[in-house]
């Protein structure tokens, strides 16, 4: 099994290569989610050590391009259910006020 050359990534989940599912459940609701989680606990933690509002919000917002990203390639994807853009479109408003 060849390795997946690098950015492939995300090419393929933009072009469409990868399947709405996928990127619905794996990558934007499990990894997706998970990142956001660490992200926030980072910022608290550096809010509890008295780092500097920004840093915090820094930290905070660090992982919004890859939310945005995977929103977009989930509408991107063919046959996705209208559901599952709208439970996205739910995800991205909690991930980016939470």
């Amino acid at each position: 099994m060849s390795p997946t050359p690098p950015g492939h990534f995300f090419s393929a989940r933009w072009t469409g290569e990868v399947p709405w599912a996928r990127i619905f459940w794996r990558d934007m609701l499990g990894i997706g989610t998970a990142v956001n989680l660490a992200a926030t606990f980072v910022a608290l933690i550096a809010a509890i050590k008295g780092a500097a509002t920004a840093i915090v919000a820094l930290l905070h917002f660090a992982p919004l391009p890859y939310n945005f990203f995977l929103f977009a390639a989930l509408l991107r994807a063919p046959q996705r259910p209208p559901l599952a853009t709208a439970v996205a479109a739910l995800w991205l408003v909690v991930v980016l006020f939470v």
